[in-house]
């Protein structure tokens, strides 16, 4: 999805400050349609084909006929009118994700967000905001429906225009990467040696004797997800249009992990990445990395300087997923030949990298909410269960929820008994990483974070917005067994 260069841009010279900085949304206008009578975008949701390769076509739930979802363009503090129809036979849920907006539009149901109905539409209106890469996806719980949630191909993005957006690129790129052909396995852990910091001895000791008296009953390991085509805004690699650049240029690629529940991540031979924003937030400290990792629904903006010339693979660093087409080829004007790929040096991804140096200690929250996550191996009809405090999220009573008030800054103290990484998404607000995996930090904005397997987390919030906001892992297998808690601010 190439854009042409916007004039005057400056990319990376102003950071976010804090929380201090980050402002709700104002709620839907009252105005009951578009001034014009037009709203600026439609979705339909239906069943459409993606031509992963001319070989390799799969058929899935997507917006408007294709994958990914159009590039949703909004300016902001300007009210915006979206149409949504829905031209499946069942309810369907779209969730804004990232931003601050009221429940009624936000896009899930456990807040009370209507449901847009089978073969019905719904018409919302808000203000987008905060400003940055966004995106929107569906929100339904799929448990061991595999064409269902996340799993399809329910996933677009989303670019909110800054007032002021400071930035000096020749290009800007938008990559959406997502697996298809989903089967459930109760093998293939996904790559857990990624991040940085150490481990808790406590949280490790606690989740290795529960898996050990699982095991000793003679449960199995309980079921996972496992993919048989990987794609690049909806191709393969070697079957879609290469990235074309020319020596000199500078390239911001924004990264969008549409997965359901994948790490992934990305790398390109002989260049390195400079990452100037995390889910759309500017960095207090703009770094070069070799290797970008995202969780699931995680979004980086990365600058890249096109300074060594070839054909190159843009790829996975897994093999077997790279090859099965998590890739998209990078081509020099001038150059050909077949693209080529080599592993970058060893790296471990790390949120420290990019936050403010040298940081003063957190401001004292006015409360703290402790969160220790813990599997129930295979339980639930071979099933993992997770909880928050020893206790599953009840889809029936809508439980456990956190009564909080408004305008209170809160900390949520994540502690994680468990060898998973869980992408950490909180609906409706911006959170700031304050303490990872062993070390305080500050000035790092994001709606999504992974925590790491027997690692800690501290988040900080302002309650900024009334009513439900849902708290949850965005690996949709954990979403819908357990991993989800209701914060109900008034």
């Amino acid at each position: 999805m190439p854009v042409s260069r916007r004039d005057l841009l400056k990319w990376g010279g102003i950071a976010a400050g804090g929380l201090g900085t980050v402002v709700g949304c104002s709620p839907p206008s009252p105005s009951p349609s578009p001034p014009n009578g037009k709203p600026d975008y439609t979705l339909r949701i239906g069943t459409g084909t993606v031509e992963l390769a001319p070989d390799r076509v799969v058929s899935t739930v997507v917006y408007n006929g294709q994958f990914p979802g159009p590039l949703l363009r909004f300016k902001q503090g300007q009210t915006a009118w979206v149409d949504i129809h829905n031209d499946t036979d069942t309810p369907e849920q779209l969730h804004w994700h990232g931003q601050q907006i009221p429940v009624e539009v936000d896009g899930a149901a456990e807040e009370g967000t209507p449901y847009i109905p089978a073969h019905g539409m719904r018409r919302i209106s808000f203000t987008p905001g905060p400003p940055g890469f966004r995106f929107y996806h569906t929100h339904l719980v799929a448990r061991a429906d595999l064409a269902r949630g996340q799993y399809s191909g329910q996933v677009g993005p989303v670019y909110i225009e800054p007032k002021q957006n400071p930035g000096a690129y020749d290009q800007e790129i938008f990559l959406t990467l997502k697996e298809f052909q989903p089967s459930f396995s109760i093998q293939g852990d996904m790559d857990a040696d990624l991040l940085a910091g150490d481990q808790d001895p406590d949280l490790r000791a606690k989740g290795e004797s529960a898996m050990a008296a699982s095991l000793a009953q003679g449960m199995p390991h309980g079921y996972e997800v496992g993919y048989d085509a990987f794609a690049i805004n909806g191709r393969m690699l070697g079957h879609g249009e290469p990235i074309r650049v020319q020596t000199g240029q500078r390239v911001l690629l924004h990264v969008l992990n549409g997965s359901a529940g994948e790490n992934r991540s990305l790398a390109l031979p002989g260049h390195s990445f400079t990452v100037v924003a995390l889910d759309g937030n500017p960095v207090p400290h703009p770094a070069p990395v070799p290797v970008l990792w995202l969780g699931a629904a995680e979004r980086i903006s990365a600058i890249v300087q096109m300074s060594n010339p070839g054909v190159w693979v843009l790829g996975d660093l897994a093999d077997s997923d790279r090859q099965n087409g998590m890739g998209i080829v990078v081509e020099y004007a001038g150059r050909s030949g077949d693209p080529q790929w080599a592993p970058p040096p060893p790296f471990k991804w790390d949120y420290r990298l990019f936050a403010t140096p040298d940081p003063a200690p957190p401001a004292t929250p006015d409360q703290s909410i402790d969160m220790l996550i813990e599997k129930r191996n295979a339980t639930d009809n071979g099933f993992n269960v997770w909880t928050l405090n020893d206790k599953p999220f009840d889809m029936d009573t809508n439980q456990p929820v956190y009564d909080i008030q408004l305008g209170k800054r809160y900390r949520i103290r994540l502690r994680n008994a468990t060898d998973d990484i869980h992408p950490i998404h909180l609906h409706r607000h911006t959170f700031e990483i304050t303490h990872v995996a062993g070390t305080p930090t500050a000035g790092l904005l994001k709606d999504v974070a992974m925590l790491g397997g027997y690692q800690s987390m501290d988040i900080d919030f302002l309650a900024d917005q009334a009513g439900l906001s849902l708290f949850h892992c965005h690996q949709q297998l954990h979403m819908d067994y357990g991993f989800m808690a209701l914060l109900h601010a008034s």
